[in-house]
């Protein structure tokens, strides 16, 4: 095929910058070319986020000047990652993107790009309720070769559902990686020259990987979050390690404890905590009240002195009723 140079744009959060990665390596794979020019590119990817409005805001300029471009040469345009079903419509009906690619359906990305290209459209829909995108290992590029920091999913979707988020809705519920092949993976970035891993996930405390052992005895091996950080620091003991995000109700003081007695665990926490306002909180379907943040605030401090603390807060959050869209500014 002659059109095979891809560029890919990230607006939004670390999942999306992982996602490229995951993109990157299927095309690799698939004799697609990675451009660092945009100029050069005849496929450009713009990996959307319908959570921050700024991004959705930045991505229709950009999507402006992309356009324009479109009437000198031949270019094709795919949205991929979190957008609405509401974001879709609105780029279709002004006819400016060629195709749109959900979170589940990265593997068939060539096929959107080829029946693109042909004049057609491919539609790949379909909620994969297992799909982690596992064994699927990053290439390094010209883009990242300097970097010694990479990113990497161990959790996919979500299960809360919190009233300001889409989520649960974009990206389905929440399912984790094998933890066999997380920790191969961080061995294989650590031996291509990384020096530290973000495992990431909606809510990365939730992780959980159940495998049944033995059926007829009823066996099951049961590694949660705590027991995957403990695996990593000891089987990669010159890697730093840190995580995001962490939802204050799913974080345990196992996961503490285990930070604590590991060197090369990064004694720092992301915490959102949305609100101070127990009744906003309720609103925003949290599962935790301010006192119980507060607390595990406590509890870090005790068991991690020199943990150092970071948080998103929802400013101007409205005070709706039942009979009112949850919306949250």
């Amino acid at each position: 095929m002659k059109y095979k140079n891809f560029y890919i744009e990230n607006y939004g959060c670390q999942m999306n910058i992982s996602d490229s990665d995951i993109i990157t390596s299927i095309l690799l794979n698939h004799g697609f070319v990675l451009s660092e020019n945009l100029d050069k590119a005849n496929i450009i990817l713009l990996n959307a986020c319908s959570i921050r409005e700024k991004a959705e805001l930045t991505l229709k300029k950009r999507l402006e000047q992309l356009t324009f471009c479109k009437k000198k040469k031949k270019i094709w345009i795919g949205i991929i990652g979190c957008f609405s079903k509401e974001i879709e419509n609105f780029f279709c009906k002004k006819k400016m993107v060629d195709f749109f690619v959900p979170p589940d359906s990265y593997r068939e990305i060539p096929n959107f790009i080829y029946y693109s290209i042909m004049g057609m459209q491919y539609l790949s829909y379909i909620k994969k309720r297992n799909e982690t995108y596992a064994d699927i290992s990053f290439v390094k590029t010209k883009r990242n070769n300097k970097k010694i920091t990479s990113f990497l999913s161990i959790t996919r979707g979500c299960n809360n559902m919190c009233t300001f988020c889409i989520v649960p809705f974009t990206r389905g519920r929440e399912r984790s990686s094998d933890p066999d092949s997380i920790i191969k993976e961080c061995k294989r970035l650590y031996q291509n020259g990384y020096k530290e891993v973000t495992l990431l996930g909606q809510n990365v405390d939730s992780y959980l990987w159940i495998e049944e052992k033995n059926m007829n005895q009823n066996q099951k091996n049961v590694v949660d979050f705590s027991n995957l950080l403990d695996l990593l620091a000891q089987e990669i003991p010159m890697m730093r390690i840190r995580f995001s995000t962490s939802n204050p109700h799913d974080m345990s003081n196992k996961v503490l404890e285990v930070i604590s007695k590991h060197k090369n665990i990064c004694k720092h926490i992301h915490l959102p905590v949305q609100s101070g306002s127990n009744k906003i909180l309720k609103l925003m379907n949290r599962k935790y009240t301010r006192e119980e943040y507060l607390f595990l605030v406590q509890q870090i401090k005790n068991i991690i002195p020199e943990c150092s603390i970071s948080h998103d807060i929802i400013a101007g959050s409205c005070s709706f009723s039942s009979q009112n869209p949850a919306i949250i500014s």
